[in-house]
């Protein structure tokens, strides 16, 4: 069979994915010779896609369901002779494969991993834990690892390591570290998985032979995914297929891949063909994750485990093109979930924070500017479900719309029309003639409309809501989101400052969802087509005069780009800490016809620019709840000096 011409390690690999796939092959029960001949042809098509790690299923030179059959000498040897055989036809192919078979050592037969890569075989697993009750009764035929008493086998002509702490480290594809456990091993109190993690193993395989009966899907799924976030790995779990015996059981070759408690996808179940699940992994984000994770850091390592190393070489095909999802809204529900149940969890986390310090202050009211913008509006939607947490009256709540130089008639419109709609108390102050004042105090022109001219607006309107607080013995609820706290879009001491920014744990692209969910949902009947149309008003401070014909001439996003982006940047930085050119990359997989390289390259210096700049006015910011996995406060998430002189972007 010609090959193909090995290729300059991908842009994919050098950023840390790993192309791996967990395979239910079609299966000749019993007979060795054509399962290698499956074998190594399922290897070779995988690894001419870029696979780098294949893994098969529980004895899948065999087939799991042999029973007695273990036990006879023309199968084990065929076994033997069909592993070299299978080590063979694969040793052109740069990528690590794990299969089953039995295997005696001494007295005793194992049920065996094999791992082997380049003509190599690399190393063996026995299985720890063998399942003995129901229809499983493997103790009829194998022992337990521990009952093995060498650390070395000689197998085939090769002297080989065996035993269940060896880790299977590639040197030229960066964090690829692979640890084996099999089948039962993962369903145990302590899974070997676990030490296997904490010893260094970044890639977890599990071949395994799980029979079916209803409901033992979903389990098995949310147990692969739960032990992929124990571990801070990716687990990549292979079952057998239709093909093994039904005598008294089906197999439905179930195969799943997992990554820090992610299902990244699992093949279609009951098929008596080939079926694979190929995808890409992230071992720089798992690295990250373990680097920032106390309780990982703080276990025991490596005691007693062995490094088997070796190299691959430049894979022999596939792409750059990312074999996994990624969201361009990572912040957004998917749109598998169930919105509603994700909303109301977001309002709850918010409302009761709020609820919590309007007790504690034991305030009569809360206050609030209220614009007709997206931030303003969720801070009210979820400002009246804090008042009824906390028992307070919905006539405790205080808005104050304030209309400036560049305030449109959409917005007060909509901040009057919402107000009316859900019966709360709306106050109109204007504050063109303070502003002037202030202007004449400080000789600033009026014609200069400069960050004076902006920042004078934003900070008079502060000191409104604050002194009605005052006045009302309540508390300023501050609209602020995290986008705005990245960027640092906001006035120091202006709409920087409240006694609880309600916003602070959600971006921007969050806020529009929560928005458009509330104009659907629990708000449709009071106030759907408003806040309908507050989703689709541009975004804008309105710090600027309006042009002649009363259009805005501020939009956030023509000066700081657009917030998709931004929270696309925001999520990737913080909580994978991606560096800039893996960012740049995953934003054009993520955003492909929709935005360029240059436009993606731009607004990312944007991005690296003010959020650099800014933390100053992080390192200050108010109090506020923690909505998602990514926030910026500096009392818990994230603290860096207000003078960084580095480069972000670089």
């Amino acid at each position: 069979m010609p090959q193909a011409s090995p290729t300059p390690i991908t842009t994919r690999e050098r950023l840390g994915f790993v192309r791996v796939a967990a395979v239910s092959p079609e299966l000749v029960l019993g007979d060795v010779s054509k399962n290698v001949a499956i074998l190594a042809r399922e290897a070779r098509t995988l690894a001419q896609r870029g696979c780098r790690l294949a893994v098969f299923p529980e004895l899948s030179l065999t087939g799991y369901s042999c029973a007695d059959l273990f036990h006879t000498t023309a199968l084990l040897d065929a076994s033997v002779k069909g592993l070299a055989e299978l080590v063979h036809a694969t040793l052109d192919l740069p990528c690590v494969l794990v299969v089953g078979l039995p295997l005696r050592v001494q007295d005793r037969l194992y049920n065996m991993a094999a791992v082997l890569a380049k003509g190599r075989l690399l190393g063996l697993v026995p299985k720890t834990f063998l399942p003995n009750s129901s229809e499983f009764y493997e103790r009829r035929w194998f022992s337990p690892a521990h009952t093995l008493n060498v650390s070395t086998l000689r197998l085939n002509d090769e002297e080989v390591a065996i035993g269940t702490k060896l880790l299977f480290e590639v040197l030229d594809v960066p964090g690829f570290v692979l640890g084996v456990e099999i089948c039962e091993d993962l369903w145990t109190v302590i899974p070997p998985s676990g030490h296997l993690a904490l010893a260094g193993a970044t890639l977890l395989a599990n071949p395994s032979a799980s029979t079916e009966v209803l409901g033992k899907a979903p389990y098995r799924r949310h147990l692969v995914a739960q032990q992929a976030a124990r571990c801070l790995a990716a687990y990549v779990y292979a079952g057998a297929g239709a093909g093994e015996s039904t005598t008294d059981v089906v197999y439905s070759g179930h195969c799943i891949v997992a990554e820090n408690g992610v299902l990244l996808g699992e093949t279609e179940r009951f098929s008596f063909e080939t079926r694979a699940i190929v995808t890409d992994v992230d071992l720089q984000h798992l690295a990250h994750d373990r680097l920032k994770s106390s309780a990982f850091r703080d276990e025991a390592g490596s005691v007693g485990f062995r490094r088997v190393t070796f190299s691959l070489g430049a894979a022999l095909g596939g792409d750059d093109r990312l074999l996994r999802p990624i969201s361009a809204h990572p912040f957004v529900p998917s749109a598998k979930v169930d919105r509603a149940a994700v909303c109301e969890e977001i309002f709850a986390i918010q409302a009761t924070g709020l609820a919590r310090r309007l007790k504690q202050a034991r305030a009569k009211t809360a206050v609030l500017g209220l614009s007709g913008g997206l931030d303003s509006t969720l801070a009210l939607l979820v400002m009246l479900e804090a008042l009824k947490r906390a028992g307070m009256p919905t006539t405790a709540a205080l808005t104050v719309t304030m209309p400036g130089f560049g305030t449109t008639t959409r917005t007060k419109g909509n901040a009057e029309q919402l107000a009316e709609a859900l019966n709360i108390e709306l106050r109109t102050i204007s504050i063109n003639d303070a502003v002037h004042q202030h202007f004449a105090d400080i000789g600033h022109s009026a014609t200069q409309h400069d960050a004076t001219y902006e920042n004078s607006q934003a900070r008079e309107r502060t000191q409104i809501l604050m002194d009605l607080a005052n006045k009302t013995g309540g508390i300023v609820v501050g609209t602020g989101d995290l986008s705005e706290a990245a960027l640092g879009w906001c006035t120091f001491n202006g709409d920087h400052m409240s006694m609880y920014h309600v916003n602070s744990g959600v971006p921007k692209t969050l806020v529009r969802y929560l928005i458009e969910w509330c104009a659907a949902g629990p708000f449709a009947e009071k106030a759907g087509t408003i806040l309908l149309d507050i989703a689709d008003t541009p975004i804008s401070p309105e710090l600027l005069p309006l042009a002649a014909d009363e259009s805005l001439q501020q939009k956030t996003e023509d000066t700081v780009g657009p917030y998709e982006l931004h929270d696309f940047f925001l999520f990737h930085f913080v909580r994978h800490g991606s560096n800039a050119e893996k960012i740049r990359w995953l934003a054009a997989q993520a955003f492909p016809g929709k935005y360029d390289d240059e436009t993606i390259t731009k607004w990312l210096a944007v991005f690296f620019k003010r959020f650099a700049q800014n933390q100053f006015k992080r390192s200050s910011v108010p109090d506020g709840p923690k909505v998602g996995s990514v926030a910026l406060s500096p009392r818990g998430d994230w603290r860096m000096p207000s003078d960084y002189a580095g480069d972000l972007n670089s």
